[in-house]
């Protein structure tokens, strides 16, 4: 993903268009359904998400708010980027939490 957003970004230099790219997390769509619907059936739906810093899993408007911004002229600066949508997962790999949960 981050090198095609990039080839692309750099591909169409000059053009006007602007290439950026999205990587949700755990977010709760058709999808993912069944892993939401089996976590509420076992009463373990508290633990989806505890392995990001925000502890839960994300909603389909926190990514097209993200999709959005990156559409409009506040981000006419933005581009070759991929932006980690994901509760902050990928920016704790690998670190390993101390806290107890």
């Amino acid at each position: 993903m981050i090198s095609l957003v990039a080839l692309a970004a750099n591909s169409l230099a000059g053009t006007n268009v602007r290439v950026n790219g999205i990587c949700p997390g755990l977010i709760e769509t058709d999808m993912t359904k069944m892993i939401f619907d089996r976590a509420r059936e076992k009463g373990t739906e508290a633990r989806i998400g505890q392995l990001n810093p925000l502890h839960r899993a994300g909603k389909p408007d926190e990514i097209a708010k993200v999709a959005l911004f990156l559409a409009s002229d506040d981000a006419s600066y933005v581009n070759g980027q991929v932006l980690a949508v994901d509760g902050g997962l990928s920016s704790s790999l690998p670190v390993v939490s101390t806290k107890p949960r």
